[in-house]
């Protein structure tokens, strides 16, 4: 019975090919929807995700907050580093970090950066890899050595045609210059806690506070947490020790990756909740479409359906036609809807740069939605074919 109403419903459609077209389009638009819309929200998330793990998760950064006074600022100490370490659980490296604004040199090129005063546990709590040479030592720090860590891209602005290597660059500072040997030279990688690896330079912490710029403060603090351990909950617990120190809130910032992961990716997932929920109404919408083209059918089989009842034809049979009818036409512009909706995500993804991450959940969902709006929205025709009277049926003009 199942494959003869198959074969009923696909005549009646290849007789009325443009009503046909036009009713599984409805289908086609909301199911193709859905599926861009999650797709390309699911895309964003795991590009998000992927970018900020880049940028290193397990790192917490503390800044003094912008209206901090004097006396805020001189709590900021190389000892305070070290309580922080030894009393917020989770911690596992604390890195004092000062910086400023240089003017460097090497012959006539030059190049305007920042410079980090930093130990030795910088590159292992950020995962800097060196393309070539080494980074700073704990022997740097303890001797202050003029040495110094390039960016990849100031590497190649001032030494274009030569290995850096061994070479000396000029730091200027107020019309002073300190020469520093070049011993290393960092890979590129992805800007973080408004650090830009790439265009900055490093040189030991004890010769950035007593050779370049002469101060006992510290400006920031970097925060490597243990393995295993919930950044999140940390960070909190970070931020009750600083507001514990200062006795206000705005006297300094924690921020995190991991928080900012957090943020973004819940954004994304309510704006693309919110989206697919948008879209699913197109889907009812066609889902209407289709309950007017049975009804429509209906009308135009009048006959067809006098003439099946009198010849034996149930009241179950009829509906079971009709029904699998609305049901092919929804599937129809499922299966549509979800190829073109795949090809729209791909080329979305590939516009926007972002790896193509399909939902298989969002697949069979716009599936199974498009076949219940064919049943729930084919039953009343169906329902009405079935109720007819033969006599009635057959006499219908």
């Amino acid at each position: 019975m199942f494959f003869e109403n198959l074969k009923l419903g696909f005549k009646d459609f290849g007789s009325n090919k443009l009503r046909t077209a036009l009713s599984v389009l409805g289908i086609v638009i909301g199911v193709a929807s859905v599926i861009t819309i999650t797709t390309l929200g699911g895309s964003a998330t795991s590009s998000i995700q992927e970018e900020v793990e880049g940028a290193g998760l397990n790192v917490i950064a503390v800044f003094p907050g912008r209206d901090s006074d004097k006396e805020v600022r001189r709590l900021f100490t190389q000892e305070l580093a070290v309580e922080i370490e030894e009393t917020i659980e989770g911690v596992q490296d604390v890195l004092p970090v000062n910086s400023g604004q240089y003017l460097l040199r090497i012959g006539k090129n030059s190049y305007q950066s920042t410079v980090y005063g930093v130990d030795e546990d910088f590159q292992s709590v950020f995962g800097c890899e060196t393309e070539s040479g080494s980074f700073i030592t704990s022997q740097d720090n303890e001797k202050r050595r003029s040495v110094i860590v390039l960016g990849s891209e100031i590497a190649s602005e001032l030494f274009p045609d030569e290995d850096p290597l061994g070479k000396h660059v000029r730091v200027f500072r107020e019309g002073v210059a300190r020469s520093f040997k070049v011993v290393g030279v960092l890979m590129e990688r992805t800007e973080t806690m408004r650090v830009d690896f790439d265009t900055s330079v490093y040189i030991p912490y004890s010769t950035y506070t007593q050779r370049l710029h002469r101060v006992e403060n510290v400006e920031d603090y970097f925060i490597g947490t243990a393995e295993g351990t919930d950044v999140l909950e940390t960070a909190d617990r970070v931020g009750d020790f600083f507001l514990d120190l200062t006795g206000s809130s705005e006297a300094y910032r924690v921020m995190s990756p991991a928080t900012m992961a957090e943020m973004y990716t819940g954004i994304t997932k309510t704006l693309n909740l919110f989206l697919t929920g948008v879209a699913a109404i197109s889907l009812i919408v066609g889902g209407i479409g289709i309950m007017n083209i049975m009804l429509v059918s209906v009308a135009e089989r009048t006959k067809e359906i006098g003439i099946r009842k009198a010849l034996g034809a149930s009241p179950r049979a009829i509906r079971g036609q009709f029904l699998t009818e609305a049901v092919i036409l929804t599937a129809l512009g499922g299966i549509i809807g979800m190829v073109l909706g795949s090809g729209l995500s791909f080329l979305g993804t590939s516009l926007l740069g972002w790896s193509f991450t399909p939902g298989p959940a969002a697949y069979l969902l716009s599936v199974v939605f498009s076949c219940s709006v064919g049943i729930f929205f084919g039953l009343y025709p169906a329902h009405r074919a079935s109720k007819l009277k033969p006599v009635d049926a057959l006499s219908f003009e």
